[in-house]
């Protein structure tokens, strides 16, 4: 299983444009968003400034974006390309093939964080403690598994011309509904209430509350942990159900 996830690092990291989309369009998005806000603009019902909340948004996004598309997609081709067969050849079980594919996605995903943290720290003067810092960067890449999962098992639900439009869908629709891109305090009642049980929101919301000096909700460390447990067991289901197709 690690000279799988070698493997997948290497790829990664040789493919810019999944590089770029990763790494620097989310602290681009970020600069963008909280370009014109100073350090005294706070985000209405958060006690946290623009940019301070903005750059655990963007970070999440950077990681979502690298569990979640480069899992998908690169998984739906190499079952068309005869790749996961060959796996299968081997001694490698099929749970040892969904965490290698989710470790190996997470450890992509942390460049990403640290960038926006950087770009955060250096030009929108966002400050906080150094152990804030070390738990704002442990909790976010840590909660990417639960993205780098659902990745994998949209790689089996779906057929390699499919997978993209149905992860795009996905992708877009977490990120907006989940508080990625703008703060669900400016949804409505209802959408807000739906909101707060999505991973994203959840995912998210770890991050503010480090950055606020206060504990982790319950419910949205439930909701992470949940969908974990259904992403990566679906994974394994579907890798195993296709096993039994080929």
């Amino acid at each position: 299983m690690n000279s799988l996830i070698k493997l997948e690092l290497v790829r990664a990291l040789r493919n810019r444009k999944f590089l770029f989309f990763t790494v620097i369009y989310p602290a681009a998005l970020f600069l963008l968003i909280a370009g014109n806000a100073d350090s005294h603009t706070e985000v209405d019902g958060t006690g946290l400034t623009l940019p301070t909340y903005m750059m655990v948004s963007m970070a999440s996004f950077g990681a979502l974006t690298a569990t979640l598309m480069g899992n998908s997609e690169r998984i739906a081709k190499e079952r068309e390309n005869g790749w996961v067969r060959q796996l299968r050849l081997t001694p490698l079980p099929g749970r040892g093939y969904v965490l290698a594919k989710t470790a190996g996605a997470a450890v992509v995903s942390l460049p990403s964080i640290v960038i926006v943290f950087a770009v955060a720290a250096a030009v929108k003067d966002v400050r906080l403690d150094a152990w804030q810092w070390l738990a704002l960067s442990g909790a976010v890449w840590a909660g990417s598994l639960v993205f780098a999962a659902l990745g994998v098992a949209l790689g089996y639900a779906a057929t390699g011309d499919a997978v993209r439009p149905i992860t795009m869908i996905v992708y877009f629709g977490l990120s907006l509904l989940g508080g990625l891109w703008m703060p669900t305090t400016t949804f409505p009642q209802w959408l807000q209430d739906i909101a707060r049980w999505l991973p994203t929101h959840a995912y998210a919301a770890l991050g503010r509350a480090i950055e606020q000096s206060q504990a982790p909700h319950a419910r949205d460390i439930a909701v992470l942990v949940v969908s974990f447990v259904l992403f990566a067991g679906g994974a394994a289901w579907l890798y195993r159900k296709d096993t039994l197709k080929a």
